[in-house]
């Protein structure tokens, strides 16, 4: 087949292309430039879509002996995925911007490209499986990896999508995949993760949104007894579940820790209380994506897991008038936030997802 190599700059990508040449496809590299203002080194393990990172992508299919281009999306980057990330946090929620780059960028802009260019298939280095049925219909699955495993923030994409794509690496380890990666002298073996948020390379989330959003000052307040413990400059540097960095003025009654309950940009309010109170019992998650296209039968039971790095929970799932989803975990989950993912999984196999709108406490 004809295909397309998404080259990030990274270990994964580079072993994935090669995969792609060894199995005999026509294959063309092709690097995003995501940002406006590249940083021409790399910080550490943060950050991506450097200087750094064209080149060593750029030196892969060198190695590889087939053809690289570069495709300048970083407007597009910045509206569908930096915007969206900033407006998200004003609204009170927590976003989670690598889901929203394989909706928007790599799997649309990148995969809409690509097919009018006459290519029958996008290949990228993320760790799941894909495999397709008798009636071409795709199946996504976990890698074999489980600390690398990325099908939680594929599970956004569509049957379409997933029909057009190829994920060579669900069957690998890191390891392996570094291993191999050393084996066939591509010299980002070695090379360091990007951090999850690749668009704020110094790790400092608070400070990025501040910048884009300015300090709006409010209240911190319990709330069990409606005191005002502190304040802050700005309730969009806070996500459900946080204990570190309140700076809370005036001491609890009780003594215990508290921790985020609520976030309202409205009043620009954060409210805090204890550890027990952020158990969460019913999760209400908005447009649905059914990832062989089909709606499973109702009541369906099975797993959901809620955050990219999260464990997994039992659930029973229905739908509402309204088309969201209604899950009832099977034991509380602490700290389930607005604006994450609810993916559902029937053992490895995923599902589908949803966007988390409400939670309900237990």
């Amino acid at each position: 087949m004809k295909i397309l190599a998404a080259m990030s700059g990274g270990v994964d990508s580079a072993v994935a292309t090669a995969r792609a040449v060894d199995a005999g496809h026509d294959v063309t590299g092709v690097h995003l430039a995501l940002s406006r203002a590249p940083e021409a080194v790399r910080a550490g393990a943060r950050g991506c879509c450097t200087v750094e990172d064209s080149r060593d992508a750029r030196r892969a299919a060198d190695v590889l002996g087939i053809p690289f281009y570069i495709w300048d999306l970083a407007e597009q980057f910045r509206e569908d995925v930096i915007d969206d990330f900033v407006a998200e946090y004003a609204a009170g929620r927590t976003p989670n911007p690598c889901l929203r780059c394989n909706e928007k960028i790599k799997f649309t802009a990148v995969l809409d490209r690509a097919r009018a260019l006459g290519f029958d298939a996008v290949v990228t280095g993320h760790h799941a499986k894909l495999e397709l049925d008798d009636a071409g219909t795709p199946h996504l699955a976990r890698s074999v990896d489980m600390g690398k495993d990325q099908s939680y923030v594929l599970a956004v994409l569509t049957p379409d999508q997933l029909r057009f794509a190829m994920f060579p690496l669900g069957d690998t380890t890191k390891d392996d995949v570094r291993a191999e990666a050393a084996r066939r002298g591509l010299s980002v073996a070695d090379k360091p993760d990007s951090h999850d948020i690749c668009f704020i390379a110094n790790g400092d989330t608070a400070g990025f949104l501040t910048q884009h959003l300015g300090e709006q000052p409010g209240e911190i307040v319990d709330s069990t007894s409606g005191e005002v413990l502190g304040s802050h400059n700005g309730s969009y540097s806070f996500t459900i579940g946080q204990r570190k960095g309140l700076r809370l003025g005036n001491p609890v009654s009780d003594g215990k820790p508290r921790y985020v309950l609520d976030i309202s940009p409205v009043d620009n309010r954060v409210t805090v209380g204890t550890a027990d109170q952020l158990d969460i019992a019913t999760v209400v998650a908005e447009r649905p994506v059914w990832t062989t296209g089909e709606v499973p039968a109702l009541p369906w039971s099975g797993t959901v897991q809620m955050r990219a790095h999260g464990g997994m929970a039992g659930a029973v799932v229905e739908i509402d008038a309204d088309g969201r989803l209604v899950v009832g975990l099977t034991e509380p989950v602490k700290g389930i936030s607005a604006g994450q993912a609810i993916v559902l999984y029937d053992s490895d196999n995923v599902v589908g997802s949803a966007t988390i709108c409400h939670t309900v406490a237990a």
